[in-house]
């Protein structure tokens, strides 16, 4: 009987991954995430590759979390580009989000009862956390010159 793990291996579906995952989904059934930013109403081919794992997994008894990033889509992020994204309004991402959760539905189930898809926000956390809390308790671990070191940040310097 072949593994989850190697079938996805298989399948050319596993590039890298953390030591001794293959024996955990062997021997327990884990709860995973796959996450995107609802910057358009669809998923784009991107989405597949790790959706299908996701799929494949919850079929096998695993449970899914898929988060969408709609308080990260809202701050935008130009990912390396050299212009800003389009900010979206809250009812944009909103929008974005039930769209994308309509395409969801034919890859996840979301009704199971054993191990049923979940879909999570992160603006639901993000939204009420001010920024001078957010600046004292978290910021305070990064210092200017570790973000500078970062390719991320000195790509768009």
């Amino acid at each position: 009987m072949t593994t989850a793990f190697e079938e996805l291996q298989w399948r050319g579906l596993v590039y890298d991954a953390t030591e001794g995952l293959a024996e955990r989904l062997g021997k327990e059934k884990l709860t995973l995430y796959n996450g995107f930013d609802p910057t358009a109403t669809s998923l784009h081919v991107g989405n597949l590759v790790p959706l299908m794992s996701v799929a494949r997994l919850q079929r096998l008894g695993h449970t899914p979390i898929i988060l969408a990033g709609g308080g990260t889509g809202m701050i935008g992020d130009p990912g390396g580009k050299s212009e800003e994204r389009n900010l979206l309004t809250r009812e944009q991402i909103e929008d974005n989000v039930a769209a994308i959760r309509g395409q969801l539905t034919a890859l996840l189930d979301f009704e199971v009862k054993s191990n049923p898809a979940r879909l999570v926000n992160n603006i639901d956390w993000l939204e009420p956390v001010r920024m001078i809390d957010f600046l004292r308790d978290v910021g305070k671990h990064f210092t200017v010159n570790y973000m500078i070191s970062k390719d991320s940040v000195k790509s768009r310097l």
